[in-house]
């Protein structure tokens, strides 16, 4: 019997040091009152125990407690028989009577809402009259060989199960033990008499203060009466709202926005533009959709002219130069020389400039002849072979590209309004994508070059077509180096 409540403790305290504190328990501060019966099953001198029956009336008081454990004292009167058979004896059958009034520890250990698993210890003041077949009493009984009362020890466990916030379903079985040997009548063996009971019950509790959402806060005094279980409330009984925002931590997205900023349904800022800046740190809240910002929420502008990069078709313009709403150096008279290059800001329409935006005259010297000046004739398209500007498979251009280039870009300068395209080609070494992919970035190069000689990205535009147009057979050397060709024309 030592072994079965050591036992018991043990298992117990391990699930209590294994629990949370959470909240108060729902016995905390009540008084119980309890009706069992059920069955008995003695353990005895006889060979063969029998089994016979009992009642307990019960009152429990609980301590205050904020965990799932909480603790109590148990007062019972309990009332019922014993038996047991040996046709060995004399008298072959004992039915002993007994009452009980007794006095111990409770535990209780909340599992879940509705169970309350409980070990209950304590000691028991036992009255008891052991009896034959015939219904008289017993010999020593009579002769008074030992006191029919006695001091005894019981150990119980058992679960309780909650029906209503009051009323609970009980389930449990124990034992008691006596420091004697005359619950038969007899004495013998080194053991001494007990007997194993089983109850059934119901148990109702008194002065309990109901808690609805079961928040540890009870309805009397819960402000948010439906909240959720398991989450966590202030003494109030509403939800903790950590960062004052108005949505509760347990369904707050962004658990750390600043205070007084506006929150959506999510606990979240708001973010108007959605570009991932919150409006209250965003200074361009009008961002178009899917445009890149910076820590403020502002499109980035490399380099720095007040047009961001998203607008911006000359995306490199030098520090401190005007540009236009495209982000392009002015050119006030559409020479193809910006600005802060000319040094003939006033050149007249049409008129064909140098690199310094002035006025162009070709000198052609006819010998025997005096120099004359003549006009450039236009030009309309030209074809340079990739080898002549390029890195030998490369997409590079080589150091003397500009001169094979040269002369598409004073054309360029000299007529503003034109607008030109760069077709890139390449023999069919390779696979297709990677022949596309190459020709493309040949063609970016030499748009590239034309950009930084001042010419506007709107007026030029790069194609690559890799392998797909050859102008020769690609059998031979000579004609995959005739395919391996850039085309430079104007389109308007």
């Amino acid at each position: 019997m030592k072994n079965f409540l050591m036992i018991s403790f043990l298992i117990l305290n391990q699930i209590v040091f294994a629990q949370q504190v959470f909240k108060p328990h729902p016995f905390s501060k009540t008084m119980a009152v309890g009706f069992e019966s059920g069955a008995t099953y003695s353990i005895s001198d006889y060979e063969s125990p029998g089994f016979d029956y009992m009642g307990k009336f019960s009152i429990e008081v609980y301590f205050k407690s904020e965990s799932k454990s909480s603790f109590g004292i148990r007062s019972f009167l309990s009332a019922g028989f014993i038996n047991a058979f040996d046709d060995q004896r004399v008298v072959n059958q004992y039915r002993t009577r007994f009452t009980s009034i007794g006095l111990g520890l409770m535990y209780l250990l909340s599992v879940s809402d509705d169970v309350y698993p409980y070990l209950s210890v304590g000691l028991s003041h036992i009255w008891f009259e052991p009896k034959g077949t015939d219904g008289n009493t017993l010999v020593n009984y009579n002769n008074k060989v030992y006191q029919p009362r006695e001091l005894n020890f019981f150990g119980e466990l058992g679960s309780r199960f909650l029906v209503t916030d009051n009323l609970t379903f009980n389930v449990g079985g124990g034992i008691q033990i006596s420091p004697n040997d005359y619950f038969d009548d007899v004495q013998q063996g080194t053991s001494n008499d007990m007997f194993a009971f089983a109850n059934v019950g119901l148990s109702y509790s008194l002065f309990t203060e109901i808690d609805s959402d079961r928040d540890g806060i009870p309805d009397s005094q819960d402000k948010c009466a439906n909240t959720p279980t398991g989450v966590k409330v202030d003494d109030y009984g509403c939800p903790l709202d950590s960062d004052g925002d108005g949505v509760p931590d347990y369904l707050d997205k962004c658990p750390n926005t600043p205070r007084g900023v506006e929150v959506d349904v999510n606990g979240c800022p708001f973010d108007s533009d959605g570009d991932g800046v919150p409006d209250y740190r965003d200074l361009c809240p009008d961002t178009p959709k899917r445009i890149s910002v910076d820590n403020y929420g502002c499109p980035f502008d490399t380099d720095g002219d007040g047009v961001p990069d998203y607008l911006d078709r000359c995306p490199n313009t030098p520090s401190g130069i005007d540009v236009d709403a495209k982000g392009c150096p002015l050119d006030s008279d559409l020479d193809g020389i910006p600005d802060h290059l000319d040094d003939c800001p006033d050149s007249a329409p049409g008129e064909i400039v140098d690199e310094r935006g002035c006025k162009k005259i070709i000198e052609i010297k006819v010998p025997l002849k005096d120099t004359v000046k003549v006009e450039i004739e236009p030009i309309k398209e030209i074809t340079i072979q990739v080898s002549n500007i390029f890195e030998k498979n490369g997409v590079k251009l080589t150091n003397t590209a500009a001169e094979q280039l040269e002369i598409i870009l004073q054309e360029m300068k000299r007529d503003p309004l034109s607008r030109w395209i760069i077709e890139s080609h390449t023999d069919n070494i390779g696979t297709p994508e990677a022949n596309l992919k190459t020709s493309t970035r040949r063609a970016e190069a030499i748009q590239n070059y034309f950009l930084s000689r001042g010419i506007s990205k709107i007026r030029i535009e790069a194609v690559g077509f890799g392998s797909k147009f050859p102008v020769a057979d690609n059998k031979t050397e000579e004609g995959r180096n005739k395919n391996r060709r850039i085309i430079i024309k104007r389109i308007n």
